[in-house]
């Protein structure tokens, strides 16, 4: 399994995208489940993190904390 480098504050894109027809979301949450915002709308969901390292498709950009 490839670990991909997020972390928080980081915008990723998911590979499928949100019904408000956005793709990229920004982590609020990290831990055992990630938080995620839609950067469109603005909605969050909280995915487990196996599920969140399946779906994910790249990170967009890191913000130092």
């Amino acid at each position: 399994m490839e670990n991909k480098n997020y972390q928080l504050n980081s915008h990723v894109t998911m590979k499928k995208g949100h019904p408000c027809g956005a793709n990229e979301w920004e982590i609020i949450r990290l831990g055992a489940d990630i938080k995620m915002k839609c950067c469109n709308c603005g909605r969050t969901i909280m995915i487990p993190r196996i599920e969140f390292n399946k779906k994910l498709k790249r990170v967009i950009k890191n913000e130092d904390v």
